[in-house]
């Protein structure tokens, strides 16, 4: 069981240079979580991208689209995260030491212990330094 990072999310959803590294690296997953906060961080994102004029209203949908079939197709599994998130967050930054970890990587490495995980499934360098700081299994695919 791995947690799927809104990095990776949005390599299954776009064409981008780790695509298909990461579409690799899902295959070989018996479950990929996909918390609350990845799909909305990978929702803004999308929308973002049609505002901003990177693709047409009618290719952000076609992604909306896709991502809606993820919740019917294994291995992925969407999650709810709890209100006690944020207190999780707040712990682990307390106890981070030297370690940096921006807000919403913070967030992410948060739900991932809310939701029993040690693993994450990632290819934004700074979170993968955060998380191998907690003592998280990273999964870096197309990365070195």
């Amino acid at each position: 069981m791995i947690y799927l990072d809104t990095s990776c999310l949005l390599k299954l959803l776009l064409e981008e240079p780790e695509s298909e590294a990461v579409r690799m690296a899902v295959a070989g997953e018996s479950e990929v979580i996909v918390s609350a906060l990845t799909e909305l961080e990978t929702a803004v994102r999308l929308r973002a991208g049609w505002l901003g004029g990177e693709y047409r209203e009618r290719r952000y949908r076609a992604y909306v689209g896709r991502l809606n079939v993820f919740r019917d197709t294994d291995p992925f599994r969407f999650r709810p995260l709890a209100g006690s998130l944020f207190q999780t967050a707040l712990r682990q930054e307390r106890e981070a030491r030297r370690a940096h970890c921006r807000t919403l990587d913070r967030l992410h490495l948060a739900a991932m212990e809310e939701l029993g995980l040690g693993r994450l499934m990632t290819t934004d360098t700074a979170e993968a330094a955060g998380a191998k700081a907690l003592g998280v299994e990273v999964v870096s695919p197309g990365r070195r």
